[in-house]
């Protein structure tokens, strides 16, 4: 299992921008880069969930040379709420219906573009990770709620909060 490299989501976010696929970074390889200091094993992704979107991200994933059963295509295509896909260049969760959001456009008009690709907003990712109420959450939540008030404090200073 290979470790979330930035050079992952800057082949991934050129890759889905040709194709015009509608994503965002999302969970802790959100957060990391956003500047969170942290290390993950896969990369976090929340599609939008439309028929026309999903058939793009199918395409897009066959391009980074994601080797897709006909099943994991299947279930991209109607949206699955949460596939997982470790048949690729790097391990990959695709997110159609994270905990804590209700519609992908909300979480789209709050998106943070940085490095080029776009990234889910900082209070989507902790009050997502609040939600799912899993242990490993848990677990991580006090330190991504420390950098959430980091981010926030360096916004208000920066004018941009």
């Amino acid at each position: 299992m290979a470790t979330f490299e930035f050079r992952n989501a800057q082949e991934l976010g050129r890759v889905f921008q040709q194709h015009e696929v509608k994503y965002l970074f999302f969970g802790k390889s959100g957060a990391i880069l956003l500047g969170y200091s942290d290390t993950t094993q896969d990369v976090d992704l929340y599609v939008e969930k439309q028929a026309a979107n999903c058939e793009k991200l199918v395409a897009a994933l066959a391009e980074l040379d994601f080797r897709l059963t006909e099943n994991e295509e299947q279930e991209i295509r109607r949206g699955k709420d949460f596939i997982q896909l470790r048949n690729g260049p790097f391990d990959l969760d695709l997110i159609f219906a994270p905990d804590g959001i209700e519609r992908f456009d909300d979480a789209w008009k709050r998106r943070v573009e940085k490095h080029g690709v776009p990234i889910a907003n900082i209070d989507d990712i902790v009050g997502s990770k609040q939600a799912a109420n899993r242990q490993k959450d848990k677990e991580s939540l006090p330190r991504l709620l420390s950098f959430q008030e980091w981010l926030r404090n360096r916004s208000n200073q920066d004018g941009l909060g």
